[in-house]
């Protein structure tokens, strides 16, 4: 009896544990590049993007606060090899998403997945 008290109380105390996700990073990628990406290739004609002044889009989502999103486009898990995936060509995980693929190298893209992961607020 006393056994299966002290298993109840241990999950309880789980239960109560801080489920945030981590920080996600991309390992040796540059983020200020990223935003230079982003601004060269034009996310934002789609999207609003902390940092990029104009355009301002307003056909995707805005990016503010992308790295605490769990999910990609509400579909996918927001990890970085995911993102990465998602940003070079997104329309092979989800053909019916109005993002088109992307002109971007891998470590282009990487270096975009960082810059998102920055944008917490």
């Amino acid at each position: 009896m006393r056994w299966g008290i002290a298993c109840l109380m241990a999950l309880m105390l789980c239960a109560c544990a801080d489920k945030s996700d981590p920080a996600r990073t991309v390992t040796g990628a540059d983020a200020d590049n990223g935003l230079a990406v982003m601004s060269r290739v034009g996310c934002s004609a789609c999207h609003m993007i902390p940092g990029v002044a104009w355009p301002q889009g307003l056909a995707g989502p805005s990016l503010a606060g992308f790295a605490k999103n769990p999910m990609i486009s509400g579909r996918f898990p927001n990890q970085p090899d995911v993102l990465v995936r998602w940003l070079i060509d997104a329309p092979s995980m989800a053909p019916s998403t109005g993002m088109p693929a992307m002109p971007l190298t891998q470590s282009e893209a990487q270096d975009v997945a960082a810059y998102l992961y920055t944008l917490d607020d």
